[in-house]
């Protein structure tokens, strides 16, 4: 089973072949954005840190800015820094290259250039350059093997764990099954429902693995005063109705499937086994999906019962609608109706393919309503404060 991506010289494959601009700063933000608007087909991410930041949490944004860099989805990155930073831009292009030895990079440093305005005009120049080489490569069939799928669920509603989830986790299966990597995220949104994943674990080990994220997640919450059992942490899934974190977990759970779990990863880690694997996120949308791509995942599926609109910068988001009403209401957002479920018209297994199958599509260069649209959300999850 074939799809049409990008086979990169170091034999990675992408789906997509973005120019990225990436800010190693929040001070670089103005001008990544900058220079991304003056060049069609570039696309840049913002985001909060780069600066004053210590120890893991310097490294984990660090990572994750590298690792979007160097992801297969982007043909070239223009690394953007200010130039007093502790998170130096220089750094972060270092890496990159030294990940990607194939991969164009460009680095600007706004103080070097002389303001902003000179440092948009280099990198657009350079952008531009990038964008006309990345417009030459032509796309060749690919096997399903070599995908690797983040799968979402944000703005759960009663319908979620009937219809989108269990539907998901057929396509899902059905990708592990053609030889891919399925990755399940969203650690808070798995509490309760822990020792079903865990039964599924290939050994003792993994096993153990799933309750300590889920302890330490627990912990965590408990630090702040904050006891996640019998808890609902957003308005909007109790106006969905779902009564309790164990019940909206219980329905996230069905987007794994029904496949053994080959592994537990942290955030942002890379994934690097074949078949489901969890890796410990947050259950905020955007740090979740941010986290899922700088792990390697070339697409992630949404499923959403609420209506979100998010979209990462590199990675095409599928949004799959848990009911018909969400769907027709949203229809500018959502991509796939999994609503049917609930009326009768298919089932859960025919709503799993119909994913699948667009999965395919959209990694063969159909676009995504997102990446229409143009979401490019991106957040960096956090460990510690500021100093």
């Amino acid at each position: 089973m074939n799809f049409m991506g990008y086979r990169r010289a170091d034999g990675a494959i992408g789906i997509r072949n973005h120019v990225l601009v990436l800010p190693s700063v929040v001070c670089a933000n103005r001008v990544a954005r900058g220079v991304s608007q003056l060049v069609s087909e570039s696309t840049w991410v913002e985001h909060q840190h780069g600066c004053t930041q210590l120890g893991a949490d310097a490294e984990l944004s660090t990572q994750v800015l590298v690792a979007h860099g160097a992801h297969p989805n982007v043909f070239g990155v223009i690394v953007v820094g200010l130039g007093c930073e502790t998170l130096r831009a220089q750094d972060v292009a270092a890496r990159i290259k030294a990940r990607c030895p194939y991969k164009p990079v460009h680095l600007v440093i706004i103080q070097e250039q002389g303001g902003s305005i000179k440092a948009i005009a280099n990198g657009a120049a350079a952008a531009r350059e990038m964008v006309v080489a990345a417009s030459c490569l032509e796309r060749e069939p690919i096997d399903a093997c070599e995908l690797i799928l983040g799968t979402e669920c944000g703005g759960s509603d009663t319908c979620s764990g009937i219809s989108a989830n269990p539907a998901l986790g057929i396509a899902s299966d059905l990708l592990i099954d053609a030889g891919g990597s399925v990755v399940l995220a969203e650690t808070t949104e798995l509490v309760g429902a822990e020792h079903i994943v865990a039964a599924r674990a290939v050994n003792e080990q993994v096993a153990q693995r799933c309750f300590a994220v889920i302890e330490r997640c627990e912990s965590l919450a408990k630090s702040m005063g904050v006891d996640m059992r019998g808890s609902q942490p957003t308005p909007g899934n109790i106006e969905g109705g779902l009564s309790s974190i164990e019940e909206k977990s219980l329905g996230c759970v069905y987007k794994a499937g029904s496949k053994p779990l080959q592994d537990v990863i942290d955030y942002a880690m890379p994934v690097t086994k074949k078949g489901l694997v969890w890796m410990d996120t947050p259950g905020q949308d955007i740090e979740q999906i941010t986290g899922m791509v700088a792990g390697g995942c070339h697409l992630v599926v949404f499923t959403t019962g609420r209506g979100t609109c998010c979209g990462s910068p590199i990675a095409p988001t599928i949004k799959v609608a848990t009911n018909s009403a969400v769907f027709d209401m949203m229809n500018d957002n959502m991509d796939l109706n999994a609503g049917t479920i609930i009326t009768g018209e298919e089932t859960v297994k025919q709503v799993g393919w119909r994913i699948f199958n667009e999965m395919l599509l959209v990694a063969s260069g159909k676009l995504a309503k997102a990446e229409a649209l143009g979401f490019n959300d991106f957040a960096i999850n956090r460990i510690g404060p500021t100093i």
